[in-house]
Parts: C-alpha cells; structure tokens; sequence
C-alpha cells in the first residue's frame, strides 16, 4: 500500500510540474454553400455550438455526421473560404436579454436594429432550451383578451396558450396578432413581434402602428427580413422565444407573434437541402415538425411556485388556396391548442376579420372566458355555424317557414355585429355590451346597413352615460342581473 501511495503522489508532483497543454477544438474548412460551411476536424463539438472563423465570422452546429459537421454562418459568409481554420468556443450560443429590449428592434443575435444605442445587458439566454415540464405548469384559465368580438366571444385565447392564425395571404392574418398586442395596453403583458422573411417596409410600418398606440413600449420587435440569411431567419423565432422566456421567469405574463412560420419552414428546408439531408413529402427535411414543436412547446403557464409567469404564442401560418391539408398546417394545427381560420371569401364578401366559425376552434374553450363574456356568449358559435349552413341550404328553398326565417334573421344580425374595423380593439365591457343586444333581440328589427351605426351609438352612450357601468364590468369581469338591466336602459335610450 505505501509503495501505491508513494506512485500516486510521485504522478501528481509530475503533473504539475508539467506545462499546460492547449485542449483547443480546432478544425478546417471544407466546402463553402450558400451560407453554410461544412468542416472537419471538429470532434468533440456539440451541436448548437458557436464556432469562431477569422475575422470574428461566427458559426452554429446545425449538422453531425460521422466525419464532418455542418454549421451556418452568422453572419457575411462570403469572408469565408475552403481551407480557413475555425475554433469551437465551447458554448451554445445565447441572447443578450433585459428590460432595455422593450421598445426596440432588434435581429436574431439581439443587436440593434433601430439605430438606437446597444442595449445593456448582464443575462445571456440560450436560444435552444427544453421546454418546461409537466410538473411545473399551470392550467390556462386566466384569458388574454384580443379585443376582438369574434374571437373573445367564439374562439377564446387563456395565458399560456398556442393559437394558431391560419390562412390565405392578405386575409388579415397580421392585423388580428397587431390588434390583439394593441389590445394589451395596460395589461401589464410584454408582447414580442417575430417577423421572419418579411419586407422590411412591413415591419417598419408595424413599429409605427405601435408607436402611434403606445404599444412599443411594451413591446419587443425580432426581425430577420427576405434580405436576410436563412440562418437568421432560421434563429429568429428561437430567439424570441428566449426572450420570452427571460420576463415569464420574472414571474410576467408574455405574447409571442411568430410572422410566420411558413417562411421559417421554408428557411429551414433551404439549409437542410444545402446539407445533402434527405428530402420528404414537399421537399421539407424529416425533421421539421421536431422544428416547430420544440419552438411552440416552449408556451405555457407555470405554476406560482416556480414563478407563474407565462408566454402566449400566436404562430402565423400562410396556406395556399386554403389548404389546410398541406404538411406544414397540418403540423402545426397538430401542435398548437386550436386554430383561428381565415377565409379569403369572407374577406372579400367584406366579413372582417374573415373568420371560419366552422374551422376554427380554441382547445381551451370557455376555460379562457371571463364569466361576463361567458354570459353573452353563449350559443352565439353554434348559432353562427348553424347559420352558415342553413343559409346555403335556403338559396335553394322557396317557401320557409316563420321560424327558419326568424334564425336567418338573426343570423345574418349577429354576423353583421361581428365585424370590426382593423386597430380598433375594444375593452370587455364593450364588446359584452354589444353581443348582449345581439343575443336579447335588439337587432332583430334593424336593418343591416343600420347595424354599424346602432354599434357607433352603443359605444358613444356608454363614455357619456355609462362610465361606471364599463368600469364595473372591465375590473369585476361578471354581468349578472343588475348590470343587464342597467344596460338595457341605457340601450333603450339610443332607440
């Protein structure tokens, strides 16, 4: 045993007399594609992990083989060229995350991009992390309010939700995300706009629009535009989510627009191809379901115990023709808590926000409804699907009967009263003010073109006249028998 001893303090004298030796990862340049790079030489290096080339080019893991590792660029590529060394640095990469970023744009590295000063941060983020356990979740009960009719009352959004917006394009698909991060003034909701291979003449007209409401201030703008590489529009939803997911460990409640993940699959697809990885049904890679999952499972609520914060997603999905049976809608209807459907017929028949009853649903369902919505809510969505369907059906019917009559009627009224001008939310009082006239009959009467001026006086009589009647139902969310007949005078009083 003392001999043993002696051996083992003898090895440890000559280790640390022993010079240091360097365990730098290093590897070499291989091939060079359209903004990905292909090395070798890198065999201890993980996948998400930077990768430095000369110039401070920077790189990340996206591909391991057996003998070689694929990275894209962050960056100008162009620097870069077969033959150049590069450096594993050892950790994933991360954000740079804090209050500051409220009121600012910025890329997917989170550096400026609003020509402002840099934004101080002492945080990182990681961009890929593991979504929350089971465990640590809440049930999604408290709602997050759009101030949008249609929605609030028919498709209704909890904190923590996944609802998808799902559509042809120019059907509205960005106005409903826009108002309803508009609608969370005062909410004490921090809301993050993703934009992915947008124009960036769009997004610049959507940081106006929250500038001239007020909603920049609590809002975070992530653009990777059509100018940009597929790498960063590839990062760009990651790393609004790791923002996201910086205030909803502070215990706040956050909104995540992703605008829109049909260009983020086609990103994805671009560099996969470029990788010689395996083309699947629409040429996208196996993989990209895994993609969006691992981005939208990161939404939840989490319980009080471990911070009760929590991150509402809204991912945006652009259809062809309204096919909804196309890979990537139907990944993604798989993966969210319901889906919004937007209708181009809708559209141009002037039913704005152009939405499917009949198509669109909330998972959540009247979980996610405060009990004064509930209230006048109601039947209103069977009601309106019914409607639908009953309304083609009579085209064809010459004679109906008083009752049919009587449901078309009101069919056609509440139909009507669901439409709203775009960048108009209204609070809970109002629009519960409004369905609750449509469900009690007062439209019946009215003519359709004098719908949306009985809605302008409702409106106009509850800031004169009924202040303290909003200000009830706004904070006390319930209507119960009292309030309905205080209402009801007050629209007695505009016929």
């Amino acid at each position: 045993m003392k001999l043993i001893d002696e051996y083992i303090k003898t090895l440890e004298k000559e280790l640390k007399n022993k010079p240091k030796v360097s365990t730098e990862e290093t590897g070499v340049v291989s091939q060079v594609k359209d903004g990905v790079v292909i090395l070798e030489g890198l065999d201890r290096v993980a996948y998400g992990e930077l990768i430095e080339f000369k110039k401070n080019v920077l790189g990340y893991v996206i591909d391991l083989t057996e003998d070689e590792v694929g990275a894209i660029i962050l960056g100008d590529y162009t620097s870069i060229s077969a033959g150049d060394k590069a450096k594993a640095l050892g950790y994933t990469l991360s954000v740079p995350v804090s209050e500051a970023l409220q009121g600012r744009v910025v890329d997917s590295l989170g550096s400026p991009l609003d020509g402002k000063a840099a934004i101080k941060s002492k945080t990182l983020y990681p961009v890929e992390k593991i979504a929350a356990g089971v465990v640590k979740r809440h049930q999604v009960n408290v709602p997050l309010q759009t101030g949008i009719k249609s929605i609030d009352a028919l498709i209704p959004i909890g904190r923590g939700q996944r609802e998808l917006i799902i559509g042809d394009r120019g059907t509205g698909k960005t106005t409903i995300a826009i108002d309803t991060i508009l609608n969370q003034k005062g909410e004490n909701v921090v809301c993050i706009y993703c934009a992915i291979g947008q124009k960036n003449s769009k997004v610049a007209a959507i940081v106006e629009l929250l500038k001239k409401h007020g909603a920049d201030k609590y809002t975070v703008v992530v653009n990777a535009p059509a100018a940009d590489s597929v790498a960063m529009q590839y990062l760009a939803p990651y790393t609004a989510s790791a923002i996201g997911e910086y205030f909803m460990d502070k215990g706040q409640d956050v909104l995540v627009v992703y605008d829109d993940l049909t260009k983020h699959a086609w990103a994805y697809r671009q560099m996969s191809l470029i990788l010689r990885r395996p083309a699947g049904r629409e040429a996208y890679p196996g993989d990209v379901f895994y993609l969006h999952s691992r981005l939208l499972e990161r939404a939840c609520r989490i319980d009080e115990k471990y911070g009760g914060g929590s991150i509402t997603a809204l991912p945006i999905i652009e259809t062809l023709d309204g096919d909804l049976s196309a890979y990537i809608p139907t990944n993604v209807i798989s993966i969210t808590d319901g889906q919004i459907s937007l209708e181009t017929d809708l559209f141009n028949s002037g039913i704005r926000p152009a939405i499917n009853v009949g198509l669109s649903v909330s998972r959540v369902g009247g979980t996610a409804q405060t009990k004064a919505m509930k209230a006048v809510a109601g039947k209103l969505k069977l009601d309106l699907a019914q409607y639908r369907d009953l309304a083609a059906f009579s085209q064809f019917e010459s004679e109906l009967d008083e009752e049919t009559k009587k449901f078309l009627n009101r069919g056609a009224k509440v139909t009507q009263i669901l439409k709203q001008k775009k960048n108009k939310p209204l609070s809970l009082a109002e629009q519960v003010s409004i369905l609750w006239a449509a469900s009690n009959g007062y439209l019946d009467k009215l003519p359709i073109d004098e719908i949306e001026k009985f809605e302008t006086k409702l409106l106009e009589t509850l800031k004169l006249k009924g202040k303290k009647w909003v200000e009830r139902i706004n904070k006390n969310k319930i209507m119960d028998e009292k309030d309905g007949k205080e209402l009801e005078k007050l629209i007695k009083d505009i016929f």
